[in-house]
């Protein structure tokens, strides 16, 4: 693979966050990832997850009894009308604002809104505008 280029979504496999309320991580994750149309996966007592975003309780098998520190977590979203539904949704099921739905100084057409979510992360939905292609290779000049 060639080091100037960017391959969007291709990064990271998966994230596991453990919590130490996962109910109420629970609610928030449910809110905010239906409102981004992302389905949710397996949920059960001591974890659930969704697409690469695995979320545990610090007694599930995987955790090991740790937490995990403070993270901060984008998803993208496919319109400015879904990174607002995602922070209504995230606000009425236990988020608490970090920043509003707006233009970022990030990149012409970065849209984004940011919550901190039950368990301390910095959790933001991201519209990247219409000229930026969400799954596919950019090219980078360094």
């Amino acid at each position: 693979m060639e080091t100037d280029q960017l391959h969007r979504g291709r990064l990271i496999d998966h994230l596991h966050l453990i919590v130490e309320d996962l109910p109420k991580c629970l609610k928030f994750y449910q809110a905010v990832l239906g409102a981004l149309n992302i389905p949710m996966g397996d949920i059960a007592d001591d974890h659930f997850w969704a697409d690469e975003l695995f979320v545990s309780s610090k007694d599930s098998h995987a955790a090991l009894g740790q937490l995990t520190g403070r993270h901060h977590l984008a998803f993208h979203a496919d319109s400015t009308d879904t990174v607002e539904a995602f922070y209504r949704a995230g606000l009425a099921a236990g988020g608490t604002d970090n920043g509003a739905p707006g233009h970022r100084p990030y990149h012409p057409g970065y849209y984004a809104a940011f919550l901190i979510d039950p368990a301390g992360n910095n959790i933001e939905a991201v519209y990247h505008g219409p000229s930026h292609r969400s799954a596919a290779s950019v090219e980078v000049k360094f």
